[in-house]
């Protein structure tokens, strides 16, 4: 069941006002894994001091979580102190005004669905909705820029419409990985459902672009999505 949002939440949203210490954050969560503190001040171009208040702001409220390692090879007396490392923190922090009770009806909509054995019914409707969306972004993308339209498949590029999506995608060599799930709560409980209604969305959407030269692979790996996209030309 949804929660009303905790003091703890508000606090940690209202946190992020700051652009220092949202700038910081959002270093964090595209570093995909540790960051010292050191990192984190030269990326965001601010003092090690500033960044280290910041970031142990973030930690106390829960969006970050730190880590003790030594960075370098040296070992014994005269290797120094470990460095304080930081992650992005694996829980949520949400809230909605007034209180809204979004994933209490996702969660008894996926129940229903897999218990009505309608799982293609769910692919067929993802998928029309991922086309919709993708002809929808294709065809206000010259407006919105006052350029003529731009060759199907080249803009916009795919990375935006992801990343305005919550997926947080990132390069790995030919292969776009995302670094978020935005129905991981869902998929968690189901897995086979949610991660197949997924891809369809995701296969729809870069058709509704048009001849984009990438497409959708069901690629699961803890802590990420559980679809890639792959050029077309590699088919693994």
């Amino acid at each position: 069941m949804d929660d009303v949002p905790t003091d703890r939440d508000l606090i940690a949203i209202g946190l992020l006002r700051d652009p220092v210490r949202r700038a910081l954050y959002g270093l964090v969560v595209e570093a995909g894994g540790e960051v010292s503190r050191n990192q984190a001040a030269e990326a965001a171009g601010v003092a090690r001091s500033l960044a280290a208040f910041h970031l142990d702001k973030l930690v106390e409220a829960g969006l970050l979580e730190v880590s003790f390692r030594r960075l370098g090879d040296r070992r014994g007396p005269g290797a120094g102190r470990p460095a304080k490392l930081y992650r992005r923190a694996a829980g949520e922090v949400a809230a909605t005004f007034p209180p809204r009770t979004y994933e209490t009806a996702a969660h008894l909509l996926a129940e229903t669905v897999e218990q009505a054995g309608a799982d293609l019914e769910l692919q067929a409707a993802a998928r029309r909705a991922g086309a919709e969306a993708g002809r929808r972004i294709q065809a206000e993308a010259p407006a919105a820029s006052g350029h003529a339209p731009a060759a199907p498949g080249t803009a916009p590029a795919i990375e935006r419409i992801l990343a305005a999506r919550g997926y947080e995608p990132y390069r790995d060599g030919d292969a776009l990985r995302l670094r978020n799930c935005p129905f991981a709560n869902l998929s968690a409980e189901f897995p086979a459902l949610v991660c197949a209604m997924n891809l369809s969305l995701l296969e729809g959407l870069l058709e509704g672009i048009g001849d984009a030269p990438e497409h959708a692979v069901m690629d699961p790996t803890p802590g990420r999505c559980c679809v890639a996209i792959l050029s077309k030309d590699n088919q693994n």
